[in-house]
């Protein structure tokens, strides 16, 4: 009995797979098997690092200037909407808003200008008055007897350090790095001004354009983010320079009432400091309390009085004036409003602890609203 034949037409015994390229599966040991071309690329690689970060070094300052004319469009964007919603095209409310911008800045340096560089000069001139009252003071004398002659011989090579106006120019740069920093500050101002106008006049293109290149299913998402950003940011730093505002008012009417002088130098530095968050308050209590006890060390009672009533406007800024005017933004724990001015102060100064907390804010607000909802979406595995 013969077998039966094969049918040739049967499929045929799978065949082991082929290994493929080293390069492929294993794509370390493809590149250690090339060694040259690897280290090549790496470097080029870390050239490239390189050049873009001193390219992004060189341009700081043209980025700092980008980043201010957006928070400053930012800032000036509720005032705009607020006259949008009045019946006003945006174009006449975004003229109407710099030219009210140009009024009030125009106005407060005309008012303030003045009498703080009559008042610089006059400090000027009194720093050796003030020391030797301070010399003379009735603490300084206990400190000596307490201390020794020491503490005498430091005083006398601080005061003769202030007194000499080789050492003041020396500390500020020279004469000339400080009229190239007034020429910087001017030009970078204006720069700030333009940019400014052209990001606030663009603000819903800019709005628009992000929305365009995000995902068609994310959109609508993403433009109630951006909103709601936008929205935050700017009504924080707009409060900001308003609380500041009243800060500085405030300073500047009971430094006068007090008969400190220099009150009108004291504003400017209360407008300033206090822009710093939670904290910008607490260092110019601190410093225009010492600065007022130094004024007159011999009557201790104006910075008292000082001192207490900065101390229950403090309170009343801090229940009641900040509630009301950041009624709109988003809220930030105290820690995170702190390590963020640390850090923003710490790169880029006032600007930077300025921004710090909307910036922390938008990202809490990211956080909340697009990350733990996807979280909480995914499915626990059975």
């Amino acid at each position: 009995m013969t077998k039966p034949r094969s049918n040739s037409s049967a499929p045929a015994a799978p065949s082991a797979p082929v290994a493929g390229p080293a390069t492929r599966d294993q794509p370390i040991w493809g590149a250690l098997s090339r060694p040259f071309a690897a280290g090549f690329f790496l470097a080029l690689g870390a050239l490239a690092a390189i050049v873009l970060g001193l390219a992004v070094s060189s341009l700081s300052t043209v980025l700092i200037y980008v980043a201010i004319a957006l928070f400053v469009a930012l800032a000036l964007d509720p005032v705009v909407r607020f006259l949008v919603r009045r019946g006003i095209p945006r174009a006449w409310g975004i003229v109407i808003t710099f030219a009210a911008l140009a009024l009030i800045i125009a106005g407060i340096l005309w008012v303030v200008l003045p009498p703080v560089v009559r008042q610089v000069e006059q400090f000027a001139k009194d720093v050796p008055s003030i020391v030797n009252d301070m010399l003379r003071s009735d603490t300084v004398r206990w400190l000596e007897s307490t201390f020794g002659d020491s503490l005498s011989d430091v005083l006398n090579e601080v005061q003769s350090f202030v007194t000499n106006p080789s050492n003041i120019a020396a500390i500020g740069g020279g004469l000339l790095q400080v009229g190239v920093n007034v020429v910087t500050a001017i030009s970078g101002s204006i720069i700030v001004l333009v940019l400014s106008l052209y990001f606030l006049a663009s603000l819903p293109r800019m709005k628009n354009a992000l929305v365009r290149i995000s995902p068609a299913r994310s959109r609508a998402t993403v433009a109630d983010m951006t909103r709601q950003i936008t929205e935050s940011i700017g009504g924080y730093l707009s409060g900001m320079v308003v609380l500041a505002l009243m800060n500085a008012t405030f300073a500047f009417i009971l430094l006068t009432i007090l008969g400190v002088p220099f009150a009108a130098l004291m504003a400017v530095l209360a407008f300033a400091i206090t822009l710093i968050p939670l904290v910008g308050t607490v260092i110019f209590w601190v410093g225009a309390s010492v600065i007022t006890l130094l004024t007159n060390p011999t009557a201790p009672l104006p910075a008292i009085i000082f001192a207490a009533a900065y101390l229950l406007y403090m309170q009343v800024e801090a229940y009641v004036l900040t509630p009301r005017v950041m009624n709109r933004t988003v809220s930030v724990p105290g820690s995170l409003v702190v390590i963020g001015a640390l850090v923003g102060g710490t790169l880029l100064g006032l600007l930077g602890a300025l921004v710090a907390i909307p910036v922390t804010a938008s990202i809490l607000l990211i956080i909340n609203q697009i990350v733990i909802p996807r979280q909480d979406a995914k499915k626990l595995p059975h």
